[in-house]
């Protein structure tokens, strides 16, 4: 199951005036583990960034999905609340989840989020939305290999021939 990966990065960049200053910037990337996390931030922001950069810190994140929109360039983090039925013990769970919407305003993150969960057959709160400082996502591409290409599967038949 991939995780999303809170990834902020520094790198020095010349302003207009010629001066150099440091920049601090964060991305999400959707990765297994922090090892793909880490190769695949290098990867997406090298194309972006001319220069050297370091990888100041990288997060595990508890956010469950993203919902991106073309028509906006802010993220807002949204914590949704609702309450689960125990059918066994019968008492009630708070269950919280975290997700990010891309939206103009927090307004509209609330609208977005509102409708994008508007199947839940659960009722749910949406407590919090907080504009975060994620510049882009980096969402797993089904064109990336992540298994060693030369690594073919089994057939039926070589599978009996190696338990024999």
């Amino acid at each position: 199951m991939n995780s999303w990966f809170l990834c902020k990065i520094k790198y020095k960049k010349e302003d207009d005036k010629g001066v150099l200053k440091s920049i601090a910037e964060s991305y999400l990337v959707d990765a297994i583990s922090f090892t793909e996390a880490e190769a695949r931030i290098h990867e997406e922001v090298g194309s972006l960034i001319s220069g050297e950069f370091l990888i100041s810190n990288l997060n595990k994140t508890k956010i469950l999905d993203v919902f991106g929109y073309d028509d906006a360039d802010l993220w807002y983090r949204c914590k949704i609340t609702y309450v689960l039925a125990d059918e066994e013990s019968g008492k009630e769970k708070k269950v919280t989840n975290f997700m990010l919407v891309a939206a103009n305003d927090a307004k509209q993150a609330y609208d977005r989020i509102t409708e994008s969960l508007s199947t839940m057959l659960v009722p749910f709160r949406i407590p919090e939305v907080v504009e975060t400082p994620i510049l882009e996502i980096f969402r797993f591409k089904s064109s990336d290999q992540r298994v060693t290409p030369n690594l073919k599967p089994l057939s039926p038949q070589g599978t009996e021939n190696a338990e024999s």
